[in-house]
């Protein structure tokens, strides 16, 4: 908020809904002039209450009339026309704005300048009513449908996570950005979800999601995404007034910055000493009790191990490829179950070696940013 320039070029209009006959605080944002009631701007607690307590001096107060508003910066008309839209509709009319995706751009500009002038209240009950918007099982267009009560988990520790239901791209980014800067967990619970689904669609979209959690920090997306990246696409740095990064260039290529193609390469280095890792090593267990008591526990580690050294280099393993950790232990997980019993593993060590790859699938999903960081 700052004084009005007296350079100023554009012409100075007033709004033809906020500028209200009976307003006792004037703003300008761009070129528009508002006038609102300051008991309005005042509610929750907002940065424009404290705003109108402190002390004017001698300088006539801001905000009285046209040749001396209040100047908002940073926002645009149709943001706060949005933002006042909240702040004075009816109840039903803001019953309204469920309805379907048309009033998406709205709720995000409502959220964002109330997020930026501290309405708490407002802020919260638009990121709550933009979740329910784009997670609507009956939304046109959708891509991603909400599932039905027969396909949510039925694990208490698996909470559901629906996704959005977007095909824009553009609203797809602003409502990620919008959710990490309210720090709004159920939104970008939502986002995220959405994208990693999306992102296995094509490769743009892939790296729509990786530029998004590099920008952010979104460190489970950065490591999903630029796997996803990495097994989809050949990548080359932008040249020159080559094609724009996250484009194809006239080859079929990616397009990527000069860091994400180092972090791509290092990543697949470091992908593939994990599984050269893993192959020569098979992971240990516990044995069973009943194992050392009823079985020859020498027999039962032999049987193990022959089992990994064979399987880690089957032509079902050796088909994927070699950075491709999580794919070659999801393929081992299949083998071991095939394996049933012939074998002569005990009954319950065959349960700890199955826990044990699983286990080993998990790190490698959660040390998956690690293996795309820049260190």
């Amino acid at each position: 908020m700052k004084p009005l320039s007296p350079l100023r070029t554009l012409e100075i209009v007033r709004d033809e809904d906020y500028y209200l006959s009976d307003g006792s605080c004037i703003i300008l944002v761009e070129n528009t002039l508002f006038n609102v009631h300051r008991t309005m701007l005042s509610k929750d607690s907002s940065s424009f209450g404290s705003m109108f307590t402190l002390p004017q001096g001698d300088q006539p107060a801001e905000g009285q009339s046209d040749q001396n508003p209040v100047v908002l910066m940073g926002d645009t008309v149709s943001q706060f026309r949005n933002f006042l839209w909240a702040l004075y509709a009816l109840p039903h009319e803001l019953l309204q704005v469920h309805s379907n995706l048309a009033n998406l751009t709205r709720l995000i500009d409502i959220a964002r300048i109330s997020n930026k002038y501290s309405f708490k209240s407002l802020e919260t009950w638009a990121l709550d009513v933009i979740v329910d918007t784009v997670t609507r099982k009956n939304s046109p267009s959708l891509p991603f449908p909400l599932a039905s009560p027969t396909h949510m988990p039925t694990s208490p520790t698996q909470p559901y996570t629906p996704t959005a239901q977007l095909t824009n791209n553009d609203q797809i980014i602003a409502l990620v950005r919008l959710a990490q800067m309210c720090q709004h967990e159920r939104l970008l619970n939502t986002m995220v979800e959405s994208l990693r689904k999306l992102m296995t669609t094509s490769t743009q979209n892939a790296y729509m999601a990786l530029t998004l959690a590099d920008e952010l920090d979104l460190r489970g997306l950065r490591g999903a995404s630029y796997l996803e990246v990495m097994q989809k696409a050949v990548v080359v740095v932008r040249r020159g007034t080559g094609p724009a990064e996250g484009s194809l260039d006239d080859d079929g290529r990616l397009v990527v910055s000069p860091a994400q193609q180092m972090r791509l390469l290092s990543g697949y280095y470091r992908l593939t000493m994990a599984w050269e890792q893993l192959r020569t090593v098979p992971p240990a267990f516990d044995h069973a009790s009943s194992c050392g008591a009823n079985w020859h526990q020498t027999g039962c580690v032999q049987s193990w191990q022959e089992f990994w050294r064979e399987k880690t280099k089957s032509d079902t393993v050796l088909a994927l490829g070699l950075a491709d950790v999580l794919g070659r232990l999801r393929a081992v997980l299949k083998e071991f179950d095939k394996w049933g019993s012939a074998t002569y593993m005990h009954h319950d060590c065959r349960m700890l070696a199955r826990r044990v790859i699983n286990e080993k699938l998990k790190e490698a999903q959660e040390a998956l940013p690690e293996f795309f960081s820049d260190d």
